[in-house]
């Protein structure tokens, strides 16, 4: 029987972060994670993806070099082994930096999958392998996996999710991508870049789901005009060893030859075999119930990132895991915020928005001002980028305060935050312009949109 002071469950960004942040707080710790530390984010998501698209970006950029006064040699080529070799390594140096800062920080850890087993006195009991723990509180970080829908024909054939897209070591002949989210963008990027024929089949009318859609549409005209195909408010009627068969929403079908699928749709919180019946956990669906400090309907009971449903992103995550155990330790008044929480797909170009999108904004029959410009406007984008096309978009209100911003035009993922703190921070368009912004760089152009 081991006692500590709190169990986190799960070893992504939620959890060993949350951990290092628990035992710099006086709290004695055990995190368990069944699988590789870091979780989906380190091992088959953010990261391995990045590596793959910043290879695929720069075989982009060398292809593209003559306009910018560079005379390559000889043929370009990618060696796809070479690529995947290097990403394996990323991953590695990375995750064992998580299990270097968990033991430095004196984090015990435990490679076990842990079960909630009901309380014992004021503590909460959890079984893991064949030790049993008393704690007296819980983090949930267990994350998400992918969506695997009732696809008539999916189980007879060697479809790939991101894990196995991860895991391969050569390229596909061609691929289909059922999801036309964030992930399945991001692999279009990957693999039209490296030469491989790609198809997107999405059910919505638009790219990107909740983000902004003129930045979205712009992004996939980018990728049309390099050879990616696009099937809008398409449904997935079937799959087979011969391809997709797809039905548009005059009801006509299409079968798209196919000698490999990848599936992305979304993902969903990881709960199953947890044992939150055994504490009265409230559920919504196969997410965990929180109120604004992580807290579940058990009062000693936590949890962050995935596992809530809520915003299935590893920044979100982190943050939740931080307020969760502020508020476990007591210290100020520290809630979690969602209203500027930045999204951003890693394609090439990048897209990035924070806060609220004009879709929304209508839906809410809310009023707004648009300010935007091309990202043309900015003389280090221009320097940087041949083609020079983008938009940075701001929308603001009757009074002018901020209310969400939309990137399209690289380097979105970097530039969104100065936005993301405007918006939290409720900031009005005077108030952002008296801010002074290096010259040249690509950030003027959001002072740019604020005088536009």
């Amino acid at each position: 029987m081991s006692n500590y002071d709190i169990a986190i469950i799960g070893g992504g960004p939620a959890g060993y972060n949350a951990a290092a942040n628990a035992t710099a707080n006086g709290l004695k710790v055990v995190l368990f994670e069944h699988n590789t530390l870091g979780g989906v984010c380190l091992n088959e998501g953010c990261i391995p993806t990045k590596t793959l698209l910043h290879s695929a970006n720069l075989l982009d950029e060398i292809r593209e070099s003559k306009a910018f006064g560079i005379h390559i040699e000889g043929a370009v080529s990618a060696s796809y082994a070479e690529i995947a070799s290097r990403k394996d390594k990323v991953v590695k140096t990375l995750t064992s930096g998580v299990a270097y800062k968990l033991k430095s920080a004196g984090v015990t850890v435990v490679n076990e999958t842990a079960l909630l087993d009901g309380e014992e006195g004021e503590a909460i009991r959890i079984r893991a392998g064949k030790e049993t723990y008393l704690v007296s509180f819980v983090l949930l970080a267990t994350g998400s996996s992918t969506v695997i829908p009732p696809i008539p024909g999916l189980s007879e054939i060697a479809y790939w999710t991101s894990r196995e897209a991860l895991a391969a070591k050569a390229l596909p002949q061609d691929i289909t991508i059922i999801g036309g989210g964030v992930i399945g963008m991001e692999f279009a990027g990957i693999y039209s870049s490296l030469g491989v024929p790609v198809q997107v089949v999405e059910m919505a009318p638009e790219i990107l789901g909740a983000m902004d859609k003129e930045t979205s549409a712009m992004l996939r005209k980018e990728y049309a005009s390099r050879g990616v195909k696009f099937h809008l408010g398409a449904k997935v009627v079937s799959v087979s060893k011969e391809g997709v068969t797809i039905e548009a929403k005059n009801g006509k079908t299409e079968l798209l030859p196919a000698s490999q699928v990848l599936l992305s749709v979304g993902r969903k919180p990881e709960t199953d075999g947890l044992g939150l019946e055994t504490l009265g956990i409230e559920m919504n669906r196969s997410a965990v119930v929180v109120n604004r400090y992580m807290q579940t309907s058990h009062p000693r009971v936590y949890a962050a990132g995935d596992i809530t449903g809520f915003s299935l992103l590893a920044h979100t995550a982190i943050r939740e895991g931080e307020v969760a155990i502020n508020h476990i330790v007591g210290t100020e008044d520290d809630p979690m915020r969602y209203e500027a929480i930045p999204g951003v797909v890693y394609t090439h170009p990048e897209i990035a928005g924070v806060g609220a999108t004009e879709e929304q904004l209508k839906a809410e029959g809310r009023y707004y001002r648009v300010l935007k410009l091309p990202m043309a406007y900015a003389g280090r984008y221009v320097v940087e980028h041949e083609k020079a096309g983008g938009l940075c978009k701001i929308l603001v209100d009757e009074n002018d305060t901020i209310l969400g911003c939309h990137i399209l035009g690289n380097p979105a993922s970097e530039l969104i935050l100065l936005a993301g703190i405007a918006i939290a921070d409720g900031t009005r368009v005077e108030e952002f312009r008296q801010h002074v912004f290096p010259h040249p760089t690509v950030g003027e152009i959001i002072h740019e949109v604020l005088f536009s």
